[in-house]
């Protein structure tokens, strides 16, 4: 059954991107009618926090997690709702639920869902999380207030910033990644043990070189089987490992998908009049080539850029995100590719409190790690921009 009102621009997802997009729409169109089709079960809120200041700032409460999109920008949000269908050439997006909603410029910002743990988990007592969302935090946060132990999955900048967030609550701590030291796929040897030596000095136990082949969930906890045979039980687990982008219904479209939907400059599809942004974009960043990036900074940047040309604004995507974490007080930030196989070139003004690192393919830098270095971004995007011009020598000093 088709829905009697057309939709100036119909947003298909309920994340950052859709508040951002929202509110790129309206600084151009005031008039523009907006429909954001969610599958969540909380209208867009601010999804750092989740991982971050709701387990650390006691000044940040729930109350400020929600974004007002609706308030703010006048757009209609349907909650719990699921697109089973995109039709480009009539328009049209079509639910689960038999509605069909027509459009005249369509935005896929379906971001993608959290990689599954292998476990039997069918009736988990909520004692299982692949943690994602909003929901997934409050069930995660009633856990950690009736205390115990559990495991965290996932040697990520997701896992290691729950596990430091639970430990910090009250929480017995097993972590579980692949690594052999925690974070040394990401950071240079030293840093990576000083980094690893901060969650055991916290009380963190950590398996290392572990994967999770199987096991079980039940409203008694949780068993843990992994490839080496040895077992672990707690309480509850939670994983972090990261998503899927979630493109099937852009597949199913005929859109052009490559590791994430691909777009132009202008955060254009493969389809007329559609357009997708956020985790699901893959786009051409111009400092760092075809990219796609699952991290705050350029869910709102890309958000608004791509709202606003929705609106009719055709304005190339220009900015290059970057990505922080946050862990027992120490905060990073990257711009680019932080891979531990590259070349390195450290610059420390403080051993592990104060520093830069530079990546190295080739003798080129593709990557800039900033370590308790606030601010200085835009200089690590310069050094990125420059980087055919740039010798390692040049880099010690180079950032301040």
């Amino acid at each position: 059954m088709a829905d009697s009102t057309p939709f100036s621009h119909v947003i298909v997802g309920g994340g950052m991107v859709a508040d951002s997009a929202a509110r790129g729409i309206r600084e151009v169109d005031a008039s523009a009618t907006i429909l954001i089709l969610s599958d969540d079960v909380d209208e867009p809120y601010t999804r750092p926090a989740l991982s971050k200041k709701l387990w650390t700032d006691p000044e940040f409460t729930e109350e400020q997690v929600p974004l007002d999109t609706a308030a703010d920008t006048g757009a209609e949000i349907l909650l719990r709702t699921t697109v089973r269908a995109v039709r480009p050439d009539a328009h049209e997006v079509v639910t689960t639920d038999g509605r069909t909603f027509t459009y005249g410029r369509l935005l896929l910002a379906t971001g993608g869902r959290p990689v599954a743990l292998p476990l039997d988990d069918a009736s988990d007592g909520g004692r299982s999380i692949a943690f994602r969302t909003a929901e997934d935090y409050r069930r995660l946060r009633a856990l950690a207030d009736a205390g115990g132990s559990i495991i965290v999955v996932g040697g990520g900048y997701i896992g290691t910033e729950l596990a430091a967030a639970l430990v910090q609550n009250g929480m017995a701590v097993t972590l579980v990644h692949t690594g052999s030291v925690l974070g040394d796929d990401v950071f240079p040897a030293d840093l990576a043990r000083r980094f690893e030596q901060m969650f055991r000095d916290a009380g963190v136990e950590l398996v290392g070189g572990s994967r999770v082949s199987g096991g079980a969930v039940d409203g008694s906890g949780a068993r843990l089987e992994l490839e080496n045979g040895d077992e672990l039980r707690a309480d509850a687990v939670v994983g972090g490992l990261g998503i899927t982008p979630e493109t099937r219904i852009a597949e199913d479209a005929g859109l052009v998908v490559e590791d994430g939907i691909v777009v132009d400059e202008f955060l254009r599809t493969s389809a007329a009049d559609v357009f997708a942004a956020g985790d699901v974009a893959r786009y051409p960043d111009r400092i760092l080539g075809r990219r796609r990036v699952e991290h705050v900074d350029n869910a709102q940047e890309m958000g608004r850029s791509v709202g606003r040309n929705l609106a009719g604004a055709d304005e190339p995507y220009t900015h290059t995100p970057y990505y922080y974490s946050a862990v027992f007080g120490h905060r990073y930030e990257a711009v680019g590719t932080l891979d531990a196989s590259l070349d390195t070139v450290e610059d420390w003004q403080e051993p592990f409190e104060r520093g830069v690192v530079y990546y190295l393919d080739g003798g080129r830098v593709v990557g800039v790690l900033l370590w308790g270095v606030e601010d200085r971004r835009d200089a690590a995007r310069a050094v990125l921009a420059a980087a055919d011009e740039l010798t390692p020598d040049d880099l010690r000093g180079r950032i301040r």
